[in-house]
């Protein structure tokens, strides 16, 4: 009996929010690239490309972790480490993504492979990573990141200077929600001896991840200022603040529930500054 509802929840597609995650600055870049309409192929290519490479990185990541989420009380049914999918169905699992991927990457520029291939590198160490680097965040903020040059190459643009601002507004945008998500199970990984930025900034945790999201926030307006968005983008820029207020109101007690919450609240962050996007170059 093929186990449907079990490789469905290996494979993440019932919590959308990390394929989100992964796609809306990829999609930012694509806007920005291309002045605000780039080509469906490349819209299409890179949405299918996505949710394919985020479900890989998930089994990577069960795969490496299996022994370890089974004491963690978020992550003990994950199927894998419950024993509800086996080893060898979820190693086929991870080979047809990754062909199928690699099927999306061969229709976009060559120099699109190598980037795609330094993604699943860092993608692939970064559940090691949280053995033995203090701030594993940062391995994740670059792997999440990639899609933003790779956007830029299959459009055929230069990295130009509102290419690196981008490129560091999602790097720290990255740090501050993953530290989030870091703070849910933050007392099971001082038991087990996981590393993350929830334990590596300790007392200073919601300090941090406010002063990135008040770094990141203000660089969407330098970047407003090189491109000289249209007056929308404020009107989208301000309701976006208001998001980011919302989340640190949340993390201000450290209760993992509600640092969850914060958490998945980032979609709605990563969707509005599209729209503002869209209204910049519109």
């Amino acid at each position: 009996m093929i186990k449907w509802n079990a490789y469905w929840r290996l494979l993440r597609f019932n919590r959308p929010a990390g394929t989100l995650l992964l796609l809306y600055p990829t999609v930012w870049a694509l806007w920005i690239a291309n002045e605000g309409f780039p080509p469906f192929k490349l819209f299409f290519l890179f949405c299918i490309g996505t949710i394919l490479m985020r479900a890989a990185g998930c089994v990577v990541n069960d795969v490496a972790d299996r022994h370890i989420d089974k004491h963690v009380a978020r992550t003990k049914l994950r199927p894998l480490t419950s024993g509800e999918v086996g080893l060898t169905e979820t190693f086929v699992l991870l080979i047809i993504l990754l062909f199928s991927a690699l099927e999306v990457v061969i229709n976009l520029p060559p120099n699109c492979f190598y980037l795609a291939v330094v993604a699943l590198f860092l993608t692939s160490i970064y559940p090691f990573c949280k053995r033995y680097i203090k701030a594993p965040q940062m391995v994740l903020g670059l792997a999440f990141s990639l899609g933003i040059p790779m956007a830029y190459v299959a459009s055929d643009v230069s990295l130009n200077s509102g290419f690196f601002i981008l490129f560091l507004i999602n790097f720290a945008w990255i740090v501050a929600y993953d530290t989030m998500y870091a703070m849910t199970d933050k007392e099971d990984d001082l038991k087990i001896g996981v590393k993350s930025t929830a334990i590596y900034f300790a007392d200073y945790d919601r300090l941090i991840i406010g002063m990135l999201l008040f770094f990141l926030h203000g660089l969407w307006l330098c970047w407003a200022l090189v491109q000289n968005a249209h007056l929308g983008f404020y009107g989208c820029w301000f309701a976006a603040a208001l998001i980011l207020i919302y989340q640190q109101k949340l993390i201000n007690k450290r209760i993992p529930e509600n640092c969850f919450k914060a958490f998945l609240v980032s979609v709605y962050y990563g969707f509005v500054m599209w729209l503002a996007v869209v209204a910049a170059l519109f």
